[in-house]
This record gives structure tokens, C-alpha cells and sequence, in this order.
């Protein structure tokens, strides 16, 4: 497994060890003494969720859940993933950095709690899987238009998008 620093401090992209043959492959998602021992802090994953995204240019955020930290990967498909620094104190706040990960490069993203997250599918069908180190709590989730002017995201280019009414009607502004 490889820990890759992003230009957040907490935020790492993850590569795990993946051992191929004819059959296909085989994949260690997590194991806790392998991220203790890699720097990683210890979390508590309670729940685990799992989306799907039928139509390329999917969107999916951007949300924040205060108390949330996650660790999310491609299942099936790609995606292109963002995340912005909420933490007021923190001296990257308000800034984004995006990823590319997919079924294929195995790439996994650990997001600590303070940090917003979205993302858009850039195949069709996608299988997107996150672990979440909270309890889903819809009441202090908080989310923002995925192409908000004050942030400034460079998205890839697309055609029509696929949204929720939610984010569709998310606020403009952080």
C-alpha cells in the first residue's frame, strides 16, 4: 500500500497492493494495523454506503457532513473526485483539489472531517463506495452547487449533467 500526500495535510490518496493473475485480481480495501502502521490515523468506520450512477456526467455533491470523515473508492467505472477544505482555521480553506479514480487504478481517498465532497461519474454505470467514520445524520449535512462560483472547480468537460433536485437547489455560496 502507498500513501500518497495531497495539498491537504490529513487528505491522502491511497493505492493499495493489488495481486493480479488470469483469474483477475485481488484487493485489500482496508485493514487497520496496515493504515496505523502507514501514519494514518485510527478510525472507526460504522457504516458503509454504496451509490450507483447509471448516465456519464453524474454529479454527486458537494456535501459535508461536519463529524464525517470518509474513505471512498470506484467499484465499477470513474469518476472525477473533488474535495474542498472546509475548516475555517485551517490555511487551505475554501481551496479544491480533484482525482481521478476508477475501477481500474484502484485509487482510494481519504477525507477527513472538515472537507466537502463530490464528485462526477466519467463512465457510464458506476459503483462508487464510501466508508464513513459517522452515522449518516441528513439534519447537519450541509452542500453547495458542485460548480459554485466562489470556488472556481475545474471540472472536466462535459455535456448535460445528471444532478439531484437537492444539489440542484444547494446554496451558491460556502
Amino acid at each position: 500500500m502507498e500513501v500518497i500526500d495531497t495539498k491537504f495535510s490529513d487528505a491522502k490518496l491511497i493505492i493499495p497492493d493489488v495481486y493480479e493473475d488470469n483469474r483477475g485480481f485481488f484487493k485489500e480495501t482496508y485493514q487497520n494495523k496496515r493504515f496505523l502502521d502507514k501514519g494514518l490515523p485510527f478510525i472507526l468506520w460504522p457504516q458503509d454506503g454504496v451509490s450507483f450512477s447509471k448516465k456519464k456526467y453524474t454529479v454527486r455533491g458537494m456535501h459535508e457532513q461536519i463529524n464525517m470523515s470518509k474513505l471512498v473508492q470506484v467499484l465499477q467505472g470513474e469518476v472525477f473526485d473533488v474535495i474542498v477544505d472546509l475548516r475555517k482555521e485551517s490555511s487551505t480553506y475554501k481551496q479544491w483539489q480533484g482525482f481521478h479514480l476508477s475501477a481500474s487504478n484502484h485509487n482510494q481517498l481519504l477525507i477527513p472531517m472538515g472537507f466537502a465532497h463530490g464528485f462526477m461519474t466519467l463512465t457510464k454505470n458506476v459503483i462508487f463506495h464510501y466508508k464513513m467514520s459517522a452515522i449518516h445524520n441528513k439534519e447537519i449535512e450541509r452542500a453547495f452547487k458542485w460548480d459554485s462560483k466562489e470556488l472556481g472547480i475545474i471540472w472536466p468537460e462535459h455535456k448535460k449533467i445528471t444532478i439531484s433536485k437537492k444539489d440542484k437547489n444547494a446554496r451558491e455560496n460556502i
